[in-house]
């Protein structure tokens, strides 16, 4: 348990020859209503709940008192890829956005990924790497587009899922602790630098009216880990330089470090919050709710997210909450967005 949620579900490696690979499921904002009918969604949810439970109250840098393989092997993994940045360097090319070496990098990824996985997982896991493979490649951006955003975020987020729910990673929270303040880290890093040396466009941004350009779960896990303080107030996030104590203030200095002008005016919902909720609790619960509705509520971010397999499509098996399929061609057109939800903090006192 932590901190009194339920411990999450376990698929053994006996049942993974029945399971078929993930496809892209999502088409329709019908089909984003029928996902969070399934156990994949509710398993998601847990997820990421236990993982900022875990965070409560912990500061960066944090180290375990007693690292797993699986993590060692995980963070091990992430440099590789990080020190393949160095190998393939930019082009010297006009665009603004997507340099066209981001594609070399991705192609290697592509074309080495079966042999990482295999060396990560080792034989015992290796029956799993059909299923989770969809999620490692989409979890670093689009090599078409050449962009990243909060969709290939969640991708890596479910990949970590994935990896827990047969026992690779254990649900415990030590090691949930280590895959937020360590494994999330080494992989914001890695995305980071992706960004800054490809010039990688952000992908599906609402503008000044999104939470962030380009993440939304270091404000999640850094509101996290701020939850209980009292003496930190969230105002401070307005009295930069932040030190990098949590990942909520890393992620505000690294807006800091890629966009010029007044904070209010390139970050309004950041300011807001800051201006606004009174403490880091309502921040973290109105994060959550925010992340459900701009994040995996929107089919423009989550349509190029496989589903299936171990992330199972199937409704959970309750008629009440059981999706009626329509025939897509009765679904009206949605638009690119279907307008901002309204800030969960907009109206706290």
């Amino acid at each position: 348990m932590s901190d009194g949620l339920p411990s999450l579900r376990q698929i053994f490696l006996s049942d993974v020859p029945g399971l078929t690979p993930p496809t892209l499921k999502i088409q329709t904002d019908h089909d984003i209503d029928h996902w969070k009918t399934t156990r994949s969604y509710s398993d998601y949810q847990l997820f990421l709940r236990r993982l900022n439970e875990s965070v409560v109250g912990c500061f960066l840098p944090w180290e375990p008192s007693k690292r797993s393989q699986s993590v060692e092997k995980l963070l091990t993994l992430l440099d590789d890829l990080d020190h393949w940045v160095e190998e393939i360097p930019p082009l010297q090319t006009p665009q603004r956005f997507g340099n066209l070496a981001f594609r070399t990098w991705g192609q290697r990824l592509e074309e080495r990924a079966d042999d990482m996985l295999e060396r990560l997982l080792g034989p015992r896991f290796s029956v799993i790497i059909p299923l989770i493979k969809p999620y490692f490649l989409s979890a670093f951006g689009s090599f078409g587009r050449m962009d990243y955003g909060t969709g290939h975020e969640t991708s890596f987020a479910l990949f970590l899922l994935c990896l827990t729910l047969v026992r690779f990673l254990q649900p415990e929270p030590e090691e949930e602790r280590d895959l937020v303040l360590n494994v999330f880290l080494r992989y914001l890093g890695v995305c980071w630098k992706l960004q800054d040396v490809y010039r990688l466009e952000p992908a599906g941004s609402h503008g000044v009216w999104g939470l962030d350009d380009y993440c939304f779960l270091p404000y999640i896990f850094g509101s996290g880990e701020l939850r209980d303080q009292t003496d930190i107030s969230v105002s401070a996030v307005l009295r930069p330089p932040l030190p990098p104590t949590n990942l909520y203030f890393m992620a505000i200095m690294r807006i800091h470090d890629v966009k010029y002008g007044p904070f209010h005016e390139h970050s309004s919902q950041l300011h807001s919050i800051a201006a606004g909720v009174p403490n880091w609790g309502k921040v973290n619960s109105g994060l959550f709710k925010m992340y459900e509705a701009e994040v995996l509520g929107k089919r423009v971010v989550v349509q190029h997210i496989p589903l299936g397999g171990l992330l199972e499509w199937e409704s959970i098996d309750n008629p009440s909450a059981r999706a009626t399929v329509l025939p897509r061609t009765t679904l009206p057109p949605s638009n690119r967005y279907s307008g901002a939800t309204k800030a969960p903090w907009a109206n706290q006192k």
